[in-house]
């Protein structure tokens, strides 16, 4: 079985769970009239979702924005987000466009909200502007836990 592809650039489409979509419309209405701009990261479909490629990258998780930011502050940079671990980003625009703007933090995919914060009030683009199809998973994504060795 294929990734789906976009029908306007033949793109690979862009999967997320359908429990992440909702939890980042709900993070966007929290914090409207502010933008909220939180970091995603993916999880290889082959742990969790029988429908697709194991290959495939599934946005299934987010870093809680405000994660770091004391330390944040005062070392002035990110330090709540893991380096190298997020393959995209959510900016909402309470008082936007569904479009990425120049002002966003850019990943290579970034996903877009405006309200009123529904399913139809999301897109994905690519870094470089280009929409790109999203394709929302039932499955829920495997269950993560620190585990010390004792």
């Amino acid at each position: 079985m294929s990734a789906a592809h976009d029908a306007t650039d033949g793109r690979p489409a862009v999967y997320a769970t359908a429990g992440l979509v909702e939890a980042l419309l709900d993070l966007a209405r929290e914090a409207e009239p502010e933008e909220a701009t939180i970091a995603l990261a993916t999880t290889p479909a082959g742990e969790f979702a029988e429908s697709l490629p194991p290959e495939t990258p599934v946005f299934t998780h987010f870093y809680f924005p405000e994660a770091g930011r004391s330390l944040s502050a005062v070392f002035g940079m990110d330090l709540g987000t893991p380096a190298g671990q997020t393959q995209g980003r959510f900016v909402s625009h309470p008082q936007g466009r569904l479009a990425l703007a120049r002002t966003d933090d850019l990943h290579g995919i970034v996903f877009v909200a405006v309200p009123p914060w529904g399913r139809n009030d999301v897109a994905v683009f690519s870094r470089d502007g280009i929409e790109r199809s999203l394709d929302l998973v039932a499955a829920e994504p495997p269950t993560e836990s620190l585990d010390y060795p004792r």
